[in-house]
């Protein structure tokens, strides 16, 4: 569902779960009593999803049917509390501080049932563009922090939940805060700079601080022209915490009530609200196979995602002895239903009260906890359950292992302490817990003189990431010495439970704490800690070198603390240069600096072209009124789909069993390829299924679909279906796809000039191969359609996520034997799309559409973010075989580059993507001898599709990558190296194009003056030389970006437009709305022909029943296309109006409207456009491939820790050219926005697969996009002045996916930075060229770095082995 909140009843549906509440002996009926955003509603449960008992949606739901609630602002993003879009405010009455609270909660994990006396507040309920914004929503929406918006009302409700706890926040808090929350759109600098107007001092330390980045800090750059800001601050509303809504009073005349046990009979459930322990432990005796639950983080993702039931489930979160806090004289203790911010609050004021020597272990928790999660999870997960759920990578069970932790365990008549040890966790997810016992309580002690402790965890990033290795570690020192009495090594993702490394710390009692015992413990940690190759989680050597690592940094921070104590000469002295390997990941506050060309002198105020006009629909995102496809009230008869998919990567199909899919509640009916009335045949070259027949060709291949009553209760009935295959070989992997020759069609190629003899002169010649990783969309809005049949004449109307509504129309029409013209196609809005909708949006569309035309009824389907991830592709991975001739100069002479995209199970617009990649193998640079070619790989993998970029960059960052490789073999700086074989204007492309308009050396010139780029590169060197285990890199590059699509007709578009007698203005065009702000621009470009307010035109939606025929929206030429259509449009109503203009000059545009119209003049127009000029052909190669190209430069500066792998992004500066700009702060939204996403590409996001063809990463706690933490501490976007376009609307360009490739300077940075640590370690024969294949994990970062902890961690790999995961 596209909104997430309380489904305390579905609408009333006879076959859904019916819930009652009922007593128990000697226990008052109780009903469940619950605020949604200030009414509070008594309800009576009747109907609760299937099984799922939790926060779902409150749209077109009630929590009785004298309540409607019908809420869809909350979205629903991923279902596992990983991207913060169903963010919500809770508010209670806590008992135990006698005071309201107020915190931050995923509605996708919270149960319903355990909402009893809450108040539910949210986006909804804070404000509207009906009344009133909240300052909040305002502030969001102004500084053009909403772009697609579909994260918009969870960012909201993080930061409302902030104010309402610190109504003026510091900046570091307001970071913390969102820390939970995710967006695929912004690039998260203008949401920050849009809260940071909350912040004390507007977020800066006023000088007070030593942050290089203080605004009183900041170098003056005459050099500069400032432009005038993309907001102004000084309209935003003031925040006044005394206009918030009050807690429902009906709420807090309840708070001395007496709690009842509560308790709910489900269909499938029964959830008991325990109010007392003895009633706890009462029903743990009686029911030993009860599950507890608190916050539900694990159980509530057992159950959506691993078809999994608990019967019976006991929520214990109201007893007061499992919420206790007491300091006790050997620790503080906490109950455990504690929620982990309660334990993080309590030991953060410890640190502050308590000496230094007591709060070693108590800062070794808050490191843990402070990038656990978000405030969401942390608001509501307990402490108890953390360690209860005994989970072998762990970010708190090492720390309390290795601390001694106590934990109190009760069961009826019996209570128990031990001291958490290596014999807690006996095996996989089990404890020494009893089956009628609980865990009662845990302390954690203080710290004693003489002792230290450290806490370390490593995952894929800083924030809410799932970690790969943590570890608590803990020395305590005979009194007076730096001789060890006790060392305990604790660990998790090492084995299947947390682990002790007891062989090795128990040979270092009474050593010092030296070398000698640096190098012992490293040598035991090395062979005691071993991991099997095909260990599941993989990245085997990186994880036994953390254990390596993550002892030394131990080593040395207690090396440091033993410093400041004076030690006695046994004991190893701190080298400087180590120094700062000892510090904890710290960033600092962002800063950032936006430069845009202010519009001419004397422009009308009413012309907002090249103004920063916010997106049109910001507003009504932050406020979660914004409709998308699956906030569509549900019809009366309306029935839900779910789709079943293949376990096996290539296998035949048997035999399909429904029948214990038919037994589930509400069910409808199964859809195979059977039930399709016209072709069952699909895809854009007709090579796929809507339903597979008798083959699969990939884990995830559609193989039909139930129908039912309710999404629950269709997710169970497919869960139900079962499949028997014959298996058949698998090709996974480009390797497999070469070895057996699996390839779609022939090569294609580009060649220019004699690359015989180009080689034959070059002075030097290096070849090798370079892999580029594959990426997920991860769209924050998952695909969804809605299809409504009409009855007659085989009509059908769909409401679709897509950005093709005509494939969409023609595949639908094709699927149910239909003309077009019976198909209506309706797109309000997206939740993001970046390519993945514009063909995989079909998936969901025809399946929907067969399941409507069968049952009659209206079908809808939203996927499940795992579903979405594993059905429907994603970017092409590459691998590129290169060889490049180049002289002593480091010019360029020859070039062969071989190219393997991983196309998957069908072709897709594989082959134009792979076009784009040979279009931009050059990137900006001039190669007289040039071969290039493509090979699409044919693979039982999903089929991968269109991404932002389209190919390109994969082919500018092979580009990139040998041409680092010329300036190492040859010597010289790579800036150099990449200057000197620029292009010039007026250059002939390898693909024969002449390049006119090339801005490409301004934008080089102006990036390297504004980033400081030879000053800086001193100050890293310097860096460098002063610090060994962390390292700068410094990297500028370029990028030349082609705008058109490749298939020529596609560059067309069309507009209609409605003049309405009261003179506003109805306009509709080809292009879906997707976060870009394409209906923003067409409604300036209109604005501006029309010579009218923007405020007197509409854009209501893009339907295939006002313009027929569209290109899909992509390729960043939807503002070109479709902006010159709408202004041929103007043009010709303009044209009708002139008579009327000329009678009464000095009329109103409403007067010539209301005199055409009485003159029978037509007030209705079309317009229509085709780009000019462009067609080519790889055959000959010759003509325009593109209208126009966009240029753009970057220098990015890192920081990496070579010990782990982590980097930081320490400063960006972008110079783009987007010709004149016809709204800047869109613009630079676009800039930053795609840049982030590069970032993730390049750097982050990784897809992993096992070697059956399954993927593994399938939400956002095994796949990692960049977060609010990724993005550069200092990042500057310089829009290029001066420099407009006459190819495109008004002098503007393309923006939407040029600048995404300039994140590869984030990429070869960390690459310099490797290359200085490896220089630095030069007795490990290390070649001077390195691979380092795209994206540069922490992984690949620590393993290039090698050193004495890599060496030891070499494993080998048996022969037949088969590993964890493939590269794909």
């Amino acid at each position: 569902m596209a909104h997430s909140l309380p489904s305390c009843v579905s609408s009333g549906s006879p076959n859904g779960e019916a819930l009652c509440v009922c007593c128990l002996p000697g226990v008052r009926a109780l009903r469940l009593c619950v605020a949604v955003d200030g009414s509070t509603l008594a309800a009576l449960p009747r109907h609760f999803p299937a099984a799922q008992l939790r926060l779902s949606s409150l749209s077109s739901c009630s929590l009785t049917h004298e309540h409607p609630v019908g809420l869809s602002g909350t979205k629903l993003g991923c279902g596992e509390g990983g991207c913060g879009a169903c963010t919500v405010m809770f508010s209670k009455y806590d008992r135990l501080q006698n005071k309201i609270v107020h915190f931050p909660a995923n509605a996708c994990l919270a149960p319903i049932c355990s909402l009893h006396h809450v108040a539910v507040t949210t986006v909804e309920g804070i404000g509207s563009t009906r009344t009133r914004l909240h300052p909040v929503q305002e502030r969001i929406a102004k500084s053009h922090g909403s772009q697609c918006g579909f994260c918009t009302p969870g960012i909201v409700m993080s930061m409302y939940t902030l104010l309402r706890n610190q109504p003026e926040p510091t900046m570091e808090e307001i970071e913390d805060a969102l820390q939970g929350n995710l967006c695929r759109c912004t690039g998260y600098r203008p949401i920050l700079q849009g809260f940071r107007t909350f912040a004390r001092d507007g977020g800066c330390c006023g000088g007070k601080g030593n942050d290089p980045n203080c605004c009183m800090n900041q170098k003056k750059d005459h050099t500069v022209t400032l432009s005038p800001s993309l907001f102004n601050p000084e309209e935003f509303m003031p925040l006044d915490p005394t206009q918030e809504p009050i807690f429902p009073p009906e709420l807090l005349r309840l708070k001395d009530a007496p709690q009842k046990q509560l308790h709910f009979e489900g269909e499938r459930v029964t959830w008991i609200q325990a109010s007392t322990l003895k009633e706890l432990l009462d029903l743990k005796a009686q029911h030993p196979e009860a599950t507890l639950v608190v916050g539900n983080m694990e159980i509530g993702i057992e159950m959506k995602f691993k078809n999994k039931l608990f019967p019976l489930i006991v929520c214990p979160a109201w007893i007061p002895e499992l919420n206790s806090v007491e300091h006790g004289e050997e620790g503080i203790s906490f109950g455990a239903s504690c929620p982990l911010s309660c334990v993080e609050k309590t030991l953060l004021d410890a640190v502050a009260q308590l000496p230094t020597h007591k709060t070693e272990v108590f800062r070794g928790v808050l490191e843990q906890l402070r990038w656990f999660s978000g405030k969401q999870l942390k608001s509501v997960a307990s402490i108890g359950g953390n360690v209860i759920t005994a989970s072998p990578i762990s970010d708190l069970n090492p720390v309390f292992m290795a601390s001694g932790a106590k934990l109190t365990m009760v069961s009826r008549g019996t209570r128990r302490t031990i001291r958490m040890d290596h014999t807690f966790f006996p095996g996989y997810r089990k404890t020494l817990l009893g089956p009628e016992e609980i865990l009662l309580a845990i302390e954690i002690p203080y710290s004693r003189e003489g002792e230290f402790f450290s806490s370390f965890k490593q995952s894929s990033g800083r924030e809410d990431y799932v970690a790969k290795v943590t570890s608590g570690m803990r020395v305590l020192f005979k009194p007076g010495t730096t001789q060890i009495e006790e060392l305990v090594l604790c660990y998790g993702g090492m084995a299947d439970r947390t682990i002790s490394a007891l062989k090795t710390t128990r040979k270092q009692l009474s050593k010092f704490w030296n070398e000698e015992l640096l190098q012992d413990v490293c040598a035991g940690l090395a062979e005691e800690l071993q991991l099997a190759p095909d260990a599941p989680g993989g990245m085997i050597e990186f994880r036994r070198t953390l254990t390596l690592s993550f002892f030394f940094k131990f080593y040395l921070t207690v090396l440091q603390k033993l410093g400041k104590v004076d030690s006695e000469d046994k004991c190893g002295k701190l080298d400087p240069t180590f120094a700062s390997a000892t510090l904890l990941f710290q960033k600092d506050p962002p800063t950032n600096v936006q430069l845009f060309q202010e519009v001419p002198k004397g422009q009308s105020e009413e012309d907002m072209v090249g103004r920063p006009l916010p997106h049109l629909g910001a507003s009504m995102q932050a406020c979660g009124e914004a409709m998308y496809c699956d906030d569509i009230p549900r019809y009366q008869n309306e029935l839900s789909l779910r789709l079943v998919t293949s376990t096996r990567a290539h296998a035949k199909i048997k035999s399909i069993d429904t029948s214990e899919a038919q037994k589930v509640p509400g069910f409808v009916c199964f859809l195979s390829a059977d039930d399709v009335s016209g072709s069952n045949k699909t895809g854009f070259f007709n090579d796929e299924t809507v339903f597979a027949n008798d083959e699969v060709t990939c884990v995830g291949h559609i193989i039909g679909a139930v129908v039912t009553d309710t999404p629950e209760h269709a997710q169970r009935a497919a869960q139900a279906v079962k499949i028997t295959y014959e298996d058949l070989p698998a090709i996974i992997t480009i390797e497999d796809a070469i070895k057996h020759n699996s390839f779609y069609g022939s090569e294609l190629k580009i060649e220019k000039g004699d690359l015989q003899k180009g080689f034959a002169e070059a002075d030097n010649i290096v070849s090798g191969e370079f892999y580029i990783g594959g990426q997920e969309h991860f769209y924050l809005e998952t695909h969804c359609a809605i299809a409504v049949p009409k009855g007659e004449a085989g009509e059908m109307e769909l409401f679709v996520s897509t950005q093709n509504t005509t494939k969409t129309q023609a595949f639908v029409a094709k699927v149910l034997g239909v003309p077009a013209n019976r198909i209506l196609i309706r797109v309000k809005r997206l939740g993001g799309g970046f390519g993945g909708k514009e063909i995989r949006s079909t998936l969901v569309s025809t399946a929907v559409a067969v399941g409507a035309y069968k049952t009659g009824c209206p079908v809808r389907c939203m996927l499940d973010r795992d579903e979405d991830m594993l059905i429907t592709g994603g970017r092409h991975p590459f691998l590129a075989r290169y060889k490049v001739g180049f002289m002593k100069t480091g010019r360029i002479v020859a070039l062969e580059v071989d190219h393997y995209s991983n196309a998957g199970n069908t072709l897709d617009l594989s082959e134009a993507i792979m076009q784009q990649t040979l279009l931009h193998m050059d990137n900006g640079y001039k190669i007289p001898n040039i071969r290039g070619t493509g090979w699409l790989c044919k693979t039982n993998l999903p089929s991968n599709t269109a991404f932002r970029g389209f190919g390109r960059p994969q082919g500018m960052l092979i580009a990139e990558h040998w041409m680092s490789e010329i300036a190492v073999t040859c010597g010289l700086p790579a800036e150099e190296v990449r200057r000197k074989n620029m292009y010039k204007e007026g250059d002939l492309t390898h693909f024969n194009q002449k390049l006119e308009g090339f801005t490409l050396t301004r934008c080089w010139d102006e990036c390297l003056a504004s980033s400081q780029y030879h000053a800086r590169k001193s100050e890293i060197d310097k860096f460098n030389k002063e610090n060994c285990w962390k390292k700068r890199g410094l990297c500028i590059v370029p990028t030349k970006f082609g705008v058109s699509f490749t298939v020529h007709f596609l560059n067309q578009a069309g507009a209609l437009i409605h003049v309405y007698t009261d003179g506003s203005v109805l306009l509709t065009h080809g292009g879906t709305e997707m976060g870009q702000g394409l209906h923003t621009k067409m409604v300036q470009v209109a604005s501006r022909a029309l010579k009218i307010p923007t405020s007197k035109i509409y854009i209501s939606e893009t339907s295939t029943n006002t313009v027929p025929n569209t290109s899909p929206t992509a390729a960043s030429v939807s503002t070109d296309l479709n902006g010159q259509a709408v202004y041929e449009a103007c043009q010709t109503i303009l044209k009708r109006l002139e008579p009327f203009k000329r009678k009464n000059p000095s009329g109103s545009w409403e007067d010539w409207v209301i005199a055409a119209y009485q003159d029978a003049v037509s007030l209705s127009a079309t317009g229509f456009y085709k780009a000019p000029d462009v067609g080519y052909s790889f055959e000959t190669n010759s003509g325009n491939p593109f209208n126009y190209f966009s240029y753009g430069v970057a220098c990015s500066e890192v920081e990496i820790d070579c010990l782990t792998g982590d980097h930081k992004n320490l400063r960006t500066d972008i110079v783009m050219d987007v010709g004149s700009s016809l709204n800047p702060a869109i613009d630079i939204g676009q800039v930053e926005g795609a840049f982030v996403q590069g970032l993730g590409l390049f750097t982050l996001e990784e897809l992993q697969y096992s070697p059956e063809g399954s993927l593994y990463t399938r939400g956002p706690s095994t796949y990692k996009i960049p977060t609010f933490d990724s993005i550069p501490i200092e990042f500057r976007v310089s829009l290029l002045r001066d420099s407009p376009n006459k190819k495109a609307i008004y002098a503007s360009k393309a923006v939407g996916e040029p600048p995404l490739f300039l994140a590869a300077s984030v990429f070869f940075a960390i690459k310099d930075a490797i290359r200085a640590a490896r220089a630095q370690h030069k007795d490990y024969d290390m070649k001077e060229l390195f691979r380092l294949d795209s994206p540069a994990t922490q992984e690949k970062i620590r393993n290039a770095c090698v050193d004495k902890f890599t060496t030891l961690c070499v494993t080998g790999v048996p022969e037949n082995c088969k590993a964890w995961s493939l590269r794909v």
